[in-house]
């Protein structure tokens, strides 16, 4: 990391029209932009939410191509941000499933790094049902990217409960993690999991989450929040729609690595 830059994680509801959830983006983004924010990161399903989980792949769209990448871009280049557009379905082989991947654009708006999410949810309890791979690929690559602002790693919701993928990427400075956390799931794990994977990696990082009652009904956790690498929680939004900001700084990586260097005492790689 070369110098202090200002970071924004996007919280929103999004529901089932695929253009009322990019114009509310959109607004958000201009939000993050107008409080001086270089990088802005959108919630998972940022897109749609639909009302049942064969309707994302209606949208999927060919990498490089389509109505929802196409308004990424722009956003990117209208806002001047480094974007992390959430997840986006995109095409696979496998008929009747997609890819969810995230796609960091820089303010030129060019894809600069994408991550296919590669561990799928599933969950059954509390009167609910969930199964990401009846209609979700799993991607197969671990992805880091080095930028201007930081060295940034990925991961998305679920993966957060698989240190090891991030293990493979360390070091980094950033962790971006969009998420769509269920509510029963979130209230128990989602902040000591975040906490955890931001202290093991002296990383700062950013979850941005959706967080309300969804138009289909399905209940998400929210709280999105950026965390430093000693684990200390800068900046939160419990529920609702919003932007949360902080710096980023560099020197605070360089610090807690410098007094406490547990990555260079990793004995088991």
């Amino acid at each position: 990391m070369k110098q202090k830059f200002v970071a924004a994680a996007v919280q929103m509801v999004s529901g089932c029209g695929l253009e009322v959830n990019l114009a509310r983006a959109d607004q958000l983004l201009a939000e993050a932009a107008a409080r001086g924010a270089s990088l802005a990161v959108l919630p998972e399903y940022f897109c749609l939410m639909g009302a049942k989980e064969a309707d994302k792949v209606a949208l999927r769209e060919a990498f490089g191509n389509g109505p929802i990448q196409q308004a990424l871009s722009e956003m990117a280049r209208r806002h001047g941000l480094w974007l992390l557009g959430g997840t986006v379905p995109l095409l696979c082989e496998e008929e009747g499933k997609v890819l969810n991947s995230s796609l960091l654009y820089n303010p030129q708006g060019e894809v600069a790094a994408r991550y296919d999410k590669i561990h799928l949810f599933g969950f059954t309890g509390q009167g609910e049902s969930y199964c990401e791979s009846n209609t979700i690929r799993p991607g197969a690559t671990p992805t880091k990217a080095e930028t201007p602002l930081a060295d940034i790693a990925f991961g998305i919701c679920y993966d957060l409960r698989f240190p090891e993928l991030f293990r493979m990427l360390a070091p980094f400075d950033l962790l971006i993690l969009p998420a769509a956390f269920t509510a029963t799931t979130g209230e128990a794990h989602w902040e000591p999991l975040l906490r955890a994977r931001a202290i093991e990696n002296q990383c700062y990082l950013i979850a941005s989450a959706q967080g309300g009652t969804h138009e289909n009904g399905r209940r998400t956790h929210g709280h999105s929040m950026i965390i430093d690498p000693w684990g200390r929680i800068l900046a939160e939004l419990p529920d609702g729609e919003g932007v949360v900001t902080t710096e980023i700084d560099p020197e605070l990586i360089h610090s807690v690595r410098g007094r406490l260097p547990a990555l260079a005492h990793r004995a088991i790689r």
